[in-house]
């Protein structure tokens, strides 16, 4: 048996509620290929609609077309789906064929794979957590300029593709199909190296990101982000959300504290460092990570209360869709070799049946 408590699924209930969705799912997944497409018949066209010649071919799953010019992922997208963050689905499914004038396209119309499931497992999403770059590095939270380098053009080489934080959560919803190999970066903490270091890096490679900052340390020295510095990233598609203001660990009571001090605190600390976001960015900050990844019970509830839609800690391992959204797990970026990095992209996890 499973079951829902204040609207998400409980962790401890996953096991079973995969199985109940792979039931479902596995008598409806198809692996229909470009050939079955054609072969299917032409509907028939309404006297009214005068159909543009490049059309060639439509049913309720696909259209076929010939491009009459040079189009991006995104505008076939955005002209055929209605929104050009789809371009992944028209990527994968032309896999290898350039958009240019004459070639045919295959527009998949149907989106059948929300949460990732096959009969033989499920997708789950890495999330990629880094704090500090530099060329030097003195502290283990901080990742070489070299190195942060080759890990963005791994993944873009391999066929990874880094989705902003909002579909994730719709991922997480069960609203949104992602992209098979789907990977979020986020960055914590605020300091200035996020802006003139990985910033231009992952513009290059056209990769947005989700920064977490406590609010306190912003604009407080030169090793710190600036308001403006933040605002600029969140004008190229980046993310901002919570860090709380202090970084304090949300579980721990400060010497002499007691329990209605402590409460008031925390709710402070994740209250008022989303209404200065809120204020200095004019948004709605629905994001927070949890200080040193630390969360129990009560800071969750509280998380909740605030207005918060997605927490992180630090927990090892991918999400997958039934994950409770109140506590997602990332994986800190430590290690300064490649093979540690792969290691955590792993983007689907089996789960047999038989």
């Amino acid at each position: 048996m499973w079951c829902l408590r204040r609207g998400r699924f409980r962790p401890e209930f996953a096991l079973v509620f995969f199985f109940l969705i792979s039931a479902i799912l596995a008598s409806t997944l198809s692996c229909t290929k470009l050939e079955s497409v054609l072969r299917l018949k032409v509907p028939p066209v309404s006297q009214s609609a005068k159909p543009k010649k490049s059309l060639v071919f439509r049913s309720k799953d696909y259209i076929v077309c010939r491009l009459e010019k040079r189009e991006s992922a995104s505008d076939l997208a955005a002209r055929f789906l209605g929104d050009p963050e789809k371009s992944w689905v028209i990527e994968e499914a032309n896999k290898g064929v350039p958009l240019t004038p004459h070639n045919w396209v295959v527009i998949p119309l149907r989106d059948e794979k929300k949460g990732g499931v096959k009969p033989e497992g499920y997708q789950v999403v890495p999330i990629l957590c880094y704090h500090e770059f530099a060329q030097n590095c003195q502290s283990s939270l901080c990742t070489p300029v070299s190195l942060f380098k080759k890990h963005m053009h791994y993944l873009k080489e391999n066929g990874y593709r880094v989705i902003p934080m909002k579909q994730l959560l719709e991922f997480l919803q069960y609203r949104r199909a992602i992209p098979p190999k789907a990977v979020v970066i986020t960055i914590d903490d605020g300091y200035r190296s996020a802006f003139t270091t990985a910033f231009p890096i992952l513009k290059k490679q056209g990769f947005p990101a989700t920064l977490f900052l406590y609010t306190d340390f912003i604009a407080s020295s030169a090793n710190a982000l600036t308001w403006e510095q933040v605002r600029t990233m969140k004008r190229a598609g980046f993310e901002i959300g919570s860090h709380t203001l202090s970084h304090c660990n949300l579980t721990a009571k400060r010497k002499g504290e007691n329990e209605q001090a402590y409460v008031e605190r925390i709710k402070r600390e994740l209250m008022l460092s989303k209404k200065v976001l809120d204020e200095k960015l004019d948004q709605n900050t629905i994001y927070l990570a949890f200080p040193y990844g630390h969360y129990n019970p009560r800071v969750v509830s509280l998380c909740e209360k605030a207005g918060y839609k997605m927490c992180f800690s630090v927990g090892k391992g991918g999400n997958p869709f039934f994950a409770d959204p109140l506590t997602l797990g990332r994986s800190q970026v430590l290690q300064k070799d490649m093979k540690s990095f792969v290691s955590m992209l792993k983007t689907f996890q089996a789960f047999s049946q038989r």
